[in-house]
């Protein structure tokens, strides 16, 4: 018997900057057990290099990557996904497409570093930091017993890994 590979979607306005680093962290730290993709609500047609040079000093992968609208994951023939989680702020507001197969969701919002507007190491200084805040909340992820947590549990533990050091805004509360 295999052992299940939960499809992750991480979820950002543009898809360039903070889902890419969220896709390639958790396809290299998960790797076996999750296999995560990324996209966008308007995408914005390409990855920012920035991004892609703060994988590559992380040692994580950085080639492949391409900025596509949600809608590829909502067409038939798509991956089902397990977990879709929002990285960025305005994408948690937005009405997203209806998924199939009903995946647990949750807000993992950082500042987005390609907002960042300064010297180049500001710049690189806002990419390190979003990415430590989403490997931080990679790693608690990938360590929660999911074959064996409650769904009520797995959601509350979703929200208090949004809400750890780097949250953007504040959580929602559950109904």
């Amino acid at each position: 018997m295999t052992d299940k590979i939960y499809n992750v979607l991480f979820l950002c306005t543009g898809n360039s900057a903070c889902s890419i680093l969220a896709e390639s962290i958790l396809n290299k730290e998960g790797a076996g057990r999750f296999k995560a993709y990324s996209a966008g609500s308007q995408p914005k047609g390409e990855v920012n290099p920035h991004a892609l040079k703060e994988l590559a000093a992380l040692g994580y992968p950085s080639m492949g990557f391409s900025s596509k609208s949600w809608d590829v994951f909502a067409e038939q023939g798509a991956p089902q996904m397990d977990f879709i989680f929002t990285v960025c702020n305005s994408a948690a507001g937005e009405a997203c497409p209806i998924w199939i197969g009903h995946p647990m969701t949750a807000h993992w919002g950082v500042e987005d570093p390609a907002a960042v507007v300064g010297t180049e190491i500001e710049i690189q200084r806002a990419f390190a930091q979003a990415a430590r805040f989403l490997k931080n909340r990679i790693m608690s992820f990938i360590s929660l017993p999911l074959t064996s947590i409650d769904k009520l549990a797995l959601e509350t533990h979703l929200r208090q890994i949004g809400a750890m050091e780097g949250a953007s805004i504040t959580q929602p509360k559950a109904n």
